[in-house]
């Protein structure tokens, strides 16, 4: 007769947790008066803005300014082209998020939650209802896309088509009467916002990379170049290659030559932010042990073939956070342009709080606007720890 293996009792949640609270919040001594003072901070901190937010805080300054903040100056008349640009942008996340992100169905939730949330919410119907169908367009893309691993290249080419098909539907064309012609003077708010950020983010990527590897070189004058144009721009303010970018630039032009403002922003804006990624780039380079350079070369590799398959790959998984963290630094920099005439998220803010029947109400502007900035950095945030994961960086 064989005996029964013996199952071990299931362990209840509760003491789990009771156990969790004691070796981490209540051990030693210390731990728990840290865990007291805090617990109390924390609620007095807590209550205070709750109290703040719900009855005393004046929220009408952000609903009756949302398209302002949105879009800025955009004429009305045109806005079915800015929703046609989230649809895109919706659709192409969502499969994103089906494709690289396997069969989480996080994404899908959170913003099933954002929507119905919307639903309650009192805003008015010509944003609610298409903003609903742009929620509910990625979570369709998102479940019908998961684990589809075949989809990676032409999603990659959808991304780069899309950045010039919304430039296209936002400006339109001259003489057109279905694509009327909006000058980038009437683009703001979080539109602009959102276009430097992405702009001046994946043009100084590749730049970045290769001041990085001219800094390396073994070409004096490839690298002595590098190195003045890192050194030089790092060594001023964002602020003063915006001015120089706006006001100084211009002069140097030919007569009757004149490039947009918003162009020159986005080029200073990415000129500034290289410098300082190709110095993040040379720490990975200087962080690859030699032996990968001499395996690559032992395998017959060239120098460009040993940098793209071996090298890079190496080096910039090392530097994620890095990476991440400047295009954190350089998405809540573009605040910056409002000192030169552009009417991103901060210039609307400001020309919202002058406004004579909202004075006195900086609080709830600034607060708003804080809360959308923290939106977007979290997510890049977010991204970057799932693709540090995903990759294993600090892991054997």
């Amino acid at each position: 007769m064989t005996a029964k293996a013996e199952v071990p009792p299931k362990r209840k949640v509760t003491p789990l947790v009771l156990e969790w609270m004691k070796d981490n919040l209540l051990t030693p001594w210390y731990n728990a008066v840290i865990t007291v003072v805090l617990t109390v901070v924390i609620f007095v901190v807590l209550r205070a803005i709750l109290r703040w937010a719900l009855y005393e805080a004046t929220w009408d300054v952000v609903l009756v300014n949302l398209r302002l903040f949105a879009v800025g100056p955009y004429p009305e008349e045109a806005f079915w082209r800015i929703w046609m640009s989230l649809g895109v942008v919706s659709l192409l996340a969502g499969l994103s998020w089906g494709v690289w992100g396997g069969r989480n169905l996080t994404p899908s939730a959170i913003v099933g939650v954002l929507g119905a949330v919307l639903l309650v919410l009192p805003v008015s119907s010509n944003v609610k209802w298409p903003m609903v169908g742009i929620l509910a367009l990625f979570i369709l893309a998102h479940l019908a896309s998961m684990g589809r691993t075949g989809f990676r290249r032409p999603l990659v080419w959808g991304w780069v088509l899309s950045f010039f098909v919304i430039l296209f539907l936002l400006k339109g064309l001259g003489g057109s009467t279905l694509l009327t012609s909006v000058p980038t003077s009437k683009w703001g708010g979080l539109l602009l916002t959102v276009l430097l950020a992405i702009v001046a983010i994946v043009a100084s990527f590749p730049l970045g990379v290769l001041l990085a590897l001219g800094r390396r070189s073994e070409l004096p004058v490839v690298k002595l170049f590098s190195i003045l144009y890192i050194e030089s721009v790092r060594g001023v303010p964002l602020v003063t290659v915006l001015w120089a970018s706006a006001i100084i630039l211009p002069l140097f032009f030919p007569k009757g030559v004149r490039v947009d403002n918003l162009i020159r922003a986005m080029v200073g804006m990415t000129l500034f932010s290289a410098a300082y990624l190709a110095e993040n780039v040379r720490g990975g380079l200087q962080g690859v042990p030699r032996g990968q350079y001499e395996a690559a070369y032992a395998l017959g590799l060239n120098y460009y073939q040993a940098m793209r398959y071996i090298i890079l790959p190496q080096a910039l998984r090392a530097v994620i956070p890095a990476i991440v963290g400047q295009f954190i630094g350089l998405f809540k920099d573009t605040t910056l342009v409002a000192i030169v005439g552009l009417l991103d998220l901060l210039g609307i803010a400001l020309s919202v709080i002058a406004q004579p029947e909202f004075i006195g109400l900086q609080r709830e502007v600034f607060v708003f606007i804080a809360a959308i900035y923290w939106i977007f950095t979290y997510a890049m945030s977010y991204s970057s720890r799932r693709l540090e994961a995903r990759l294993g960086v600090g892991t054997r």
